[in-house]
């Protein structure tokens, strides 16, 4: 269990101000990669068949090579690190230059994330940039649902519209099992992403996403983004039978999903329940808690040592129930004390998060004193640090860099 001594030293000499990161520079990246499903295997060290153009998971703790794992790898499975990794939320997007003017080029978001070579290039923008601890690919928790029967459109102002929403039994009567063949952009990034990276000095861990499947519901129920949630919320209560039928569909194939992210080359995979903040605990109970815990079972069988994250903003009267889905790690919003969450989890639960994100428009002192505070209530080890949420739009560049610089240089674990 954590506390709240501080567990981490800072190097002798070393100033905490006017830490500036590395600026970098927007280029394409190369070429394709095919690759495979595997069977069952069971951790997430990789290598790479030229010949084949397969990748192939092999199991990495089994034979002592845990410390060739990432840093976010290791720190999220319990593992001993030197400091704790970081990256952060919507870590790639429109605070960047680079972004905002790769958008402009192509400005249809779909066309962005779900075109291979684009997707490469935008989740290595802030690698360029900040050199992270950990890549998240550049998609949507949405983009599976076309490979499920479930046409949707992103409009640049009003977000995700649904067509067709579904709001009874034969609202469902095409969907399907998740086809890969219409997300294989998904793949093809994440083999060549593992490829970029692998020569790098300091490894970082490439990471794969999901919805959980209540937030998934919400957009396939109330056929837009809400503020309000009415429209599913009285289903769950008026047609119950809907509701969970619905649901069970979208964890079998989020299931499938995590799986394929796995064997394409994701090294972890953060759950995204963003509005499972929204239902009250009993409700949660009943219509996300069951649904994670089915995929983290599905997915730990055949991968006990991926690590797995869930998120979900506004998850303070969750926290106990968000350990209770398997999950390894538990990513925590900013209104939470780190110091008070670490106390309610257990201590076998590692943590993530948990700097406002509005800290980063603050000074560098302000900055470097909330990483203080977020490391030194965490506790050595079991900690991912990150924001409690994404990155804000505007955010200061010049910050985010100062962020990762602090953490790589103050952020040393006592030995």
């Amino acid at each position: 269990m954590g506390g709240t001594n501080v567990m981490w030293s800072r190097p002798r000499g070393m100033s905490k101000s006017g830490l500036i990161g590395r600026q970098g520079m927007h280029c394409a990246s190369g070429g394709m990669h095919g690759q495979s499903r595997t069977s069952s295997f069971t951790a997430v060290h990789v290598s790479t068949s030229e010949d084949l153009g397969k990748r192939v998971v092999t199991s990495a703790s089994a034979s002592g090579e845990e410390k060739e794992l990432p840093r976010l790898v290791r720190a999220a499975l319990g593992h001993e690190v030197d400091r704790p990794p970081a990256w952060m939320m919507r870590q790639a997007g429109r605070y960047q230059k680079a972004y905002r003017d790769l958008s402009a080029k192509y400005p249809g978001f779909r066309q962005r994330s779900e075109t291979t070579d684009l997707i490469v290039d935008i989740t290595l923008q802030p690698y360029r940039s900040f050199k992270p601890d950990g890549l998240i690919l550049f998609s949507d928790i949405l983009t599976p649902l076309n490979a499920m029967g479930i046409p949707f459109e992103i409009d640049e102002t009003k977000g995700p519209m649904i067509d067709a929403p579904v709001r009874e039994m034969g609202d469902m009567k095409d969907m399907h099992e998740i086809e890969f063949d219409k997300v294989d952009f998904v793949g093809k990034a994440l083999g060549i992403l593992r490829d970029e990276v692998k020569s790098a000095e300091d490894v970082p861990a490439i990471l794969g996403f999901v919805g959980a499947p209540w937030t998934l519901a919400t957009y396939v129920v109330e056929g837009k983004s809400t503020n309000a949630y009415k429209v599913i919320k009285c289903l769950c209560d008026s047609s119950p039978e809907v509701m969970h039928a619905l649901l069970q569909k979208l964890a079998d194939s989020i299931a499938l999903y995590c799986d394929y992210q796995i064997e394409s080359g994701a090294q972890s995979i953060q759950i995204f329940d963003s509005w499972g903040g929204q239902l009250p605990p009993a409700m949660w109970d009943k219509f996300s808690g069951p649904y994670i815990k089915h995929i983290v079972s599905h997915v730990k069988q055949k991968y006990p040592n991926v690590p797995l994250t869930l998120y979900a903003q506004g998850c303070g009267g969750l926290l106990e129930r968000m350990q209770d889905t398997g999950v390894d790690v538990i990513g925590l919003d900013w209104t939470l004390d780190m110091g008070d969450a670490k106390k309610r989890l257990r201590s076998d639960i590692s943590v993530q998060g948990n700097v406002d994100p509005a800290k980063l428009f603050s000074t560098k002192e302000g900055i470097s004193q909330a990483i203080d505070d977020c490391i030194a209530k965490a506790g050595q080890g079991r900690h991912v640090l990150n924001l409690g949420h994404g990155v804000m739009v505007g955010t200061p560049e010049e910050n985010v860099a100062h962020f990762f610089e602090y953490n790589r240089q103050f952020g040393k674990y006592n030995k």
